[in-house]
Parts: C-alpha cells; structure tokens; sequence
C-alpha cells in the first residue's frame, strides 16, 4: 500500500480498534486457482502474538480455504471512515483555484501465515464469541444456543475456521493532513454539514488528525 509519510498510521492500537469498529474484512489471497477475495466477518485477539491474530470461518464451499490451507499467505483488507472531499471547501480555492477533489478514507491492511482449522469445538467457540459481540447491545439478543442442537450441528459442518497470525499491520489515515489548517477547518466543517454517519466519522478524524480540536 503506498503511503505518504503524512498518511501513515504506526500506532497498533489504533489499528486494532479500526478493526474492532469494521470487522468485515476483505479476505484476499492468491494461489492454484488465481487471486480470490472474500468479504468476511473477523475477530481479532490482541493478547496473541506481537500484533495479534485474527479469526474468521468460511463456507465449506468456498475454495479459498483449500488455497490458504496449501500455505498461501492472505492479506485482509479493513475499510474505516471514508468521504469524498470536494475542492469548494477548501480556502485554497477561494484564493488560487489551484485545487481538485480528491477521496479520504482510514484503512488498515494485515498480512500473515493461516492455519485452517477443521474443529467442531474451535468453530462453536467462535461463533459463539462472534454472537456475542455483535448481538450484545440488541434489546433482546439472539444466542447460539437459541438454535436446535442438531440444527446448529449441521451449520458448523459446513463450514471450516481461520487463524491469521498477524506479521505485517498497515495503516493509512487519509484526512486532509496535508492541507493548510484552513482548508482542514473548511473540509471539516463541509462534512458536517453533510449531516451523514459516515461524513461525521470523516469529519471527527479531520479535526483529531488535523490538530482542530
């Protein structure tokens, strides 16, 4: 991924809540059959390793396991806060013209070696822990156990379990760092206006990354 020295994000915990925050991944690696790609649901457990190490299951079906099973190496891609930034906001406009649009975005990218995991009691643990994370703030959530045994069973039959040991971890916050504080404050202030979840994300970035609050 290129990355400007004005864009890079270092820190792994920053990183890692991205990831916590926009857990559908996408899951890419290459092998026999081509370049596969995948969007899939992941966790990370940041207590393993130096970086932490993601896990994930896929579909039976799908021939990507088979691929990362003969030892291809997978790259996951997390897509954070994202917004197209038009030059009208810009001050630079307003006193040179010398401006065009351009796309900002937060984004991580993880490398690393996979075991493939064909294990009933792994896969019902993540599922599990998967269940639980996303349904906890629900009114009445829902639980693996809400599900007949035989049932529940026959789903985790087919389909087989992820880990990714994390080596490489990339960061790149693209929030208008690289313009003066008065077109940051003129973006900033456009995106709130925009009065959209994923402009205001945008927009609380602008101002932490740009020094505005």
């Amino acid at each position: 991924m290129y990355q400007p020295p004005h864009f890079r994000e270092d820190r792994l915990d920053v990183m890692q809540d991205l990831i916590r925050a926009q857990p559908l991944g996408l899951l890419i690696s290459a092998g026999a059959d081509g370049i596969l790609a995948n969007p899939i649901p992941f966790q990370i457990d940041a207590t393993r390793g130096e970086k932490g190490v993601l896990q994930a299951h896929l579909s039976r079906g799908n021939p990507q396991w088979r691929t990362l099973a003969e030892g291809a190496e997978a790259l996951v891609v997390f897509q954070g806060a994202q917004s197209y930034v038009t030059p009208s906001w810009y001050e630079t406009k307003r006193q040179t013209g010398k401006v065009v649009p351009t796309w900002n975005y937060a984004i991580v990218q993880v490398r690393g070696p996979v075991t493939v995991l064909d294990d009933e009691a792994w896969l019902h643990r993540q599922i599990r822990a998967l269940t639980e994370k996303h349904e906890s703030d629900r009114a009445a959530p829902w639980a693996v156990e809400d599900a007949p045994d035989d049932f529940l069973k026959a789903q985790i039959r087919g389909i087989v379990g992820l880990e990714i040991e994390i080596t490489t971890m990339d960061g790149k916050w693209k929030v208008s760092q690289n313009r003066p504080e008065a077109d940051r404050t003129g973006v900033a202030q456009g995106l709130a206006a925009e009065a959209t979840s994923s402009a205001d994300d945008m927009a609380a970035l602008v101002r932490s990354y740009g020094g505005l609050e």
